[in-house]
């Protein structure tokens, strides 16, 4: 009866404030608190910490993860732990701080169909002065623009569409000299596409010119008269047979 009345109970327990860690360290951690002199109070306090990065193997893969566990250690003792630490002592208010709120990008393209960072290419193109490299920029902002159009769209787009909206933007001072070639996907390209992860492997075609359907030659089913349904697969037994009797004999 002793026993069983000398017994403890999670409901008669303090809190536990890391769960991560477990009981005992916060009993030892309490022990920590109760020791007088500092320099014992020191190097148990340094056990403790070797202990907890014992049990919370993880964290070495962390950066500064003993930085953490000292962290997690006053946190632990309720910041009531007198200890020289190797890293800034934090505190409660610290720890409560509300970190400041994140401003969201406030972006306000005038062209939404192609997005903001086509401005800035358009922006540093018109800003060029050696004339080739403009005319490069003018290309690639026009191969841009047909393969946005190409991706979000059913119909293909034409290139003087392409010129006109291009001089609508920059003013007129913006001209392509090459034909962007963009392969654009019918609609029902784009469901066998979607379908088949592997690609179009419907459309596969054998080297004897017959449709494969999407299968390969891997079971080599053309050659069935080899060990295959057949004849049974006589020729292996056979050969196992003779492969065994050698064995014996030799």
């Amino acid at each position: 009866m002793e026993n069983v009345e000398n017994m403890e109970y999670n409901t008669t327990r303090n809190h536990l404030i890391m769960k991560e860690y477990g009981r005992h360290i916060q009993k030892m951690v309490e022990y920590l608190l109760s020791i007088k002199d500092k320099e014992e109070r020191q190097r148990n306090a340094y056990a403790v910490i070797e202990l907890m990065g014992f049990l919370n193997p993880h964290l070495k893969n962390v950066e500064d993860f003993r930085h953490k566990l000292w962290d997690h250690l006053f946190l632990i003792s309720n910041f009531e732990l007198d200890v020289d630490s190797p890293y800034p002592i934090p505190t409660r208010e610290t720890l409560k701080a509300r970190p400041e709120r994140l401003r969201y990008p406030k972006r306000y393209p005038k062209f939404n169909h192609l997005g903001k960072n086509i401005e800035v290419v358009i922006d540093k193109a018109l800003k060029e002065e050696n004339p080739e490299k403009k005319q490069g920029f003018a290309n690639a902002i026009a191969y841009y623009m047909k393969l946005t159009y190409s991706n979000w769209h059913k119909e293909l787009v034409h290139d003087e569409n392409i010129q006109t909206e291009l001089s609508n933007m920059t003013e007129g001072e913006l001209e392509f000299n090459n034909r962007p070639f963009v392969k654009h996907r019918t609609e029902r390209e784009r469901e066998e596409f979607s379908r088949n992860t592997g690609g179009y492997r419907k459309n596969f075609v054998a080297r004897d010119g017959r449709p494969n359907n999407g299968r390969d030659n891997r079971g080599n089913t053309g050659n069935r008269n080899v060990g295959g349904r057949d004849n049974g697969g006589r020729d292996n037994r056979n050969n196992n047979n003779n492969n065994r009797n050698f064995k014996k004999r030799y």
